[in-house]
């Protein structure tokens, strides 16, 4: 099986990169290493090719995914502030990289294209679980252009016949979970405050509530994924519950200071998974506890993280507060 993970040094691509390994899939990684880390790859580094290229640029790098059997195109930017202040650099990266990768792909050859979608083109839903056929409704660049590159993948599928499955992932979490970024997903930015001993910064009052998904859970789905016959559907990929901030906090144990609350980010984030438990067969194994635990078992992780403060999470999301309101 020639398996090709497009942003595979990053913190999901690096996770299923090992799994793949373990499944004995002939492996190449393709990453700008702009946010992953080859670090991230040691344990593997002697059984996978590494390609250093950037998929917003067609290149010799588009020789591997016409030979794939399986392609997982994770690659993307991230971060919601750099997409307001740099909305082109997203379109480019998430977008027409998107197409760049597909137009690669042998649709005769290629046995199935994973899509890692993102739950933020829901933007702020009405109704709780969220379900796939909620309406979408993208609230910064960031999430447009990942919303935009899942439309290609699907329209791939249905004009050239591509076999793919979008999996739109929530609030994903774990060991070497992205600290870069004007202000990094939240238990990176907690874990390196309380190594350094700094309070946890709140957002707003911190009983805002998110559907907290554990990676390795998320690596599951993606293999599920490609095991199965299904083509051309999206699915959800959540923990079936949602945890309030201040819960989190308090797992954690430390002093806590509040920051205002960011507009554009909904009360809840909370994935409907009936559709993906029926068709894919995947639950999710690690609960909110033991994801926690296991995340201060792996807190060196976060030694070298960037450590935010109040005031420093102030100026750095001056664009959100200004494009958002």
């Amino acid at each position: 099986m020639r398996s090709v993970i497009t942003g595979g040094a990053g913190f999901l691509g690096s996770h299923l990169a090992e799994k793949l390994v373990t499944l004995k899939h002939d492996l190449i990684v393709l990453d700008n290493f702009f946010v992953g880390k080859l670090d991230n790859l040691k344990n593997i580094r002697d059984k996978i090719k590494i390609i250093k290229c950037d998929i917003s640029k067609k290149g010799s790098w588009g020789q591997y995914l016409k030979k794939a059997d399986y392609v997982f195109h994770l690659a993307a930017l991230a971060d919601i502030v750099p997409s307001i202040e740099r909305p082109e650099n997203y379109l480019t990266t998430n977008v027409n990289g998107t197409l760049n990768v597909l137009q690669y792909c042998d649709s005769k050859k290629l046995k199935k294209f994973i899509y890692a979608a993102s739950s933020s083109c829901y933007g702020i839903p009405k109704k709780y679980p969220t379900k796939e056929i909620t309406k979408i409704n993208p609230q910064y660049p960031y999430a447009l252009s990942k919303w935009m590159g899942e439309e290609l993948v699907m329209h791939w599928s249905k004009v050239y016949k591509l076999k793919v499955i979008s999996l739109r992932f929530f609030n994903l979490y774990g060991p070497r979970s992205r600290t870069s970024g004007t202000y990094g997903a939240m238990f990176g930015t907690f874990l390196a405050q309380k190594i350094s001993g700094l309070p946890f910064t709140i957002v707003g009052n911190g009983n805002q509530k998110r559907d907290f998904t554990y990676v390795t859970d998320a690596v599951g789905a993606i293999v599920k994924a490609l095991k199965s016959n299904i083509n051309g559907e999206i699915f959800n990929v959540g923990s079936g519950n949602s945890i309030s901030v201040n819960y989190i906090v308090k797992q954690l144990k430390g002093k806590k200071i509040f920051i205002p609350k960011r507009p554009g980010e909904p009360n809840k984030t909370f994935a409907d998974i009936k559709k993906i438990k029926k068709y894919l067969k995947w639950t999710p194994k690690v609960n909110i506890d033991k994801g926690i635990k296991l995340l201060l078992k792996n807190i060196d992780d976060w030694k070298d993280a960037p450590v935010w403060t109040k005031n420093k999470i102030h100026i750095a999301t001056k664009s959100w507060f200004k494009y958002l309101k």
